[in-house]
């Protein structure tokens, strides 16, 4: 039986991110960062929604896509280096992402609206938008927020906790109160969320 577009796509997108010359040890076993990360996030998205659609699926599943190609350190320091890397990556990863769709049969629309969520366009409007932000946030807290507090300023840190949160779903708020966490992360979220 011939695989659906969808299948093919998240094969494409799985194929990419296997490609990632870093990789993070899970269960003893080295596996690509990148490809780690996307599984992650639709760990995160099965949690968030009990059937979310295929075009959310793949808008999370490419989010991070080929990260590894445009590295931080091109980009000046401080917050607007900081966001016109993270535009430019939304930007790579939706127009890679929506390519891949179109050679996998789907129609110029679905591909796009992919790729607006992928670019985090509506971000607390659309609700496919919001699930790849909440999923990011969540795959955050959960995996990068423990060394990224060792760091960052306290201050900083604070804002960054509150900003972030602000991007949340109600939803995804409950579920990142059940993250397990350090003494001194969990003060941290807390103290954010005081504020």
């Amino acid at each position: 039986m011939p695989l659906s577009p969808f299948e093919r796509t998240l094969a494409a997108l799985d194929a990419l991110h296997a490609q990632d010359p870093r990789h993070a040890s899970v269960e003893g076993e080295s596996v690509p960062h990148e490809l780690w990360h996307a599984g992650r996030m639709s760990a995160w998205l099965e949690r968030l929604h009990e059937h979310p659609d295929e075009l959310v699926q793949l808008a999370v599943r490419g989010q991070h896509l080929q990260r590894w190609e445009l590295s931080r350190s091109e980009y000046p320091e401080g917050r607007v280096g900081y966001l016109t890397w993270r535009r430019d990556q939304g930007q790579r990863a939706g127009e890679t992402t929506a390519r891949l769709m179109r050679e996998a049969g789907y129609d110029d629309e679905d591909a796009e609206a992919v790729s607006r969520m992928i670019r985090k366009q509506g971000l607390g409007r659309e609700a496919g938008t919001q699930a790849v932000e909440d999923c990011a946030c969540l795959v955050f807290l959960e995996n990068y927020f423990a060394d990224f507090s060792r760091q960052i300023d306290h201050d900083h840190l604070i804002r960054i906790v509150q900003m972030t949160w602000k991007k949340m779903s109600p939803r995804a708020h409950e579920l990142a109160l059940t993250l397990p966490m350090t003494d001194q992360a969990r003060a941290l979220v807390e103290e954010a969320l005081a504020g």
